[in-house]
């Protein structure tokens, strides 16, 4: 019996479940084990798991995944089964708890694997093949699985062995030589971009991969081995910054080039707006959105290099405007000029904002230690399959009777043991 075949066995209750099928999603039917800890890989399940497939997320015993010790907690009780970044990092996907490195964990691993389409892992270079659960072994239990492999730096290469924290791939990238952009002080050192984005986009070029690979899986019925670079996949991202100085010899930095542009993050009544106009109806939109000012009759401000050679005058004069006007009054004004600026959103702006809750991005989710809570749903609407939240993020070892003991057949009794063992 094919041990994925009994996918509702021991689901969640009924007061946790949204009333969907798995059956909705995109992906239906695609069998994906995540052994995985942090964000990139998790995020690149998660896309997945979003879109119909179903996710086996496997953690350590005792301990879990290390973002269960992340913030924010609920109540700011640092528990485990409390993270909100967890709790965003893993819905829609079952649960599991397994220790590799025993050789029961390892044969149950095995039989995961022989019914999955995808293993997707970020372990260090050589730790899988050093627990014989490299892509070779595993291509013998199965020949059409695709295993994604997520490191710093990749699997070859003097960097390969390197270890890295998100602040140091953003840097070795080169995304932080941009950062930030455009900038009014050049002194300042570089930043990276907020939080945990520089793990997110690794996990997204991650998840456009194994969507390619289960294309030609289709086609062909092989699988096959995706090595993922978090460096690369970053420098990725910067498209034309990246390759300009090799082409033409030019620094493209925080400047954005060999001057500043006017604008960029200016301060208003109540917070800040973003303008950025690089194109000459923008500019002429801007000038008029801040009542044609005698200053921008000057011959220079018609000069796109002159204006940017004197982007800091330009910046002082915006800021006494914009500093008389609030960001949704210099929003609304400014997109109906066709000049493109936009507030800068807090938090709590985004939690009330209008669009969000028209277009309902926010979700409510019903976790059963947390309660209720909101969450981001998905960028994307498809008309056929809607997105729908079927599972909130598993406990640790939420789904161990379900998939151990409903699909490969481990009696209570056996169960019992290899927890006992540390096994499950």
């Amino acid at each position: 019996m094919d041990i994925w075949d009994e996918r509702e066995n021991g689901a969640q209750s009924e007061e946790f479940s949204s009333g969907h099928s798995e059956s909705d999603g995109v992906l239906e039917g695609i069998r994906i084990v995540e052994y995985c800890s942090g964000v990139s890989g998790p995020y690149c399940a998660k896309i997945l798991a979003d879109l119909g497939a179903e996710v086996l997320k496997i953690e350590p015993p005792g301990v879990g995944d290390e973002t269960r010790y992340m913030g924010p907690f609920a109540g700011d009780d640092p528990d485990p089964e409390k993270s909100g970044f967890f709790l965003y990092l893993n819905t829609n996907k079952r649960g599991l708890t397994l220790d590799l490195h025993k050789p029961e964990g390892k044969n149950i691993f095995f039989r995961l694997i022989r019914g999955a389409d995808v293993l997707i892992e970020d372990r260090a270079p050589g730790y899988m093949d050093g627990i014989g659960l490299g892509y070779e072994d595993l291509e013998k239990a199965n020949p059409g699985l695709i295993v994604s492999s997520i490191t710093p730096f990749g699997l070859s290469g003097p960097y390969r062995d390197y270890k890295a924290y998100p602040l140091n791939t953003a840097h070795i990238s080169g995304q932080g030589y941009l950062l930030p952009f455009p900038s009014p002080n050049l002194d300042r050192p570089p930043v990276k971009v907020g939080d945990h984005a520089s793990e997110y986009d690794p996990g997204l070029v991650a998840a456009v991969a194994i969507l390619a690979a289960l294309l030609w899986k289709g086609v062909s019925g092989r699988g096959q081995f995706i090595e993922i670079s978090k460096q690369e996949a970053l420098i990725s991202m910067q498209r034309v910054e990246s390759v300009t100085y090799a082409n033409d010899g030019v620094y493209m930095s925080r400047t954005g080039g060999l001057n500043p542009m006017p604008g960029g993050v200016l301060p208003c009544k109540d917070g800040y707006v973003v303008i950025i106009t690089p194109q000459e109806h923008q500019w002429e939109a801007l000038i008029r959105l801040i009542g044609n000012p005698d200053w921008s009759n000057e011959k220079w401000t018609h000069i796109l290099h002159e204006r940017n050679q004197r982007a800091q005058e330009i910046n002082d004069h915006l800021i006494e405007w914009l500093m008389q006007h609030t960001k949704e009054e210099i929003f609304h004004k400014g997109q109906a000029l066709g000049c493109p600026v936009a507030p800068l959103l807090s938090p709590e702006d985004q939690a009330y904002s209008e669009q969000y809750a028209v277009r309902e991005f926010f979700q409510e989710n019903r976790h059963p230690i947390i309660g209720r809570t909101q969450l981001p749903t998905t960028p994307y609407r498809f008309s056929e399959n809607p997105w729908h939240l079927e599972r909130s993020a598993p406990l640790r070892g939420e789904h161990n009777e379900e998939i151990y003991g409903g699909r490969l057949g481990y009696t209570a009794q056996e169960l019992g043991k290899l927890k006992e063992e540390g096994v499950i």
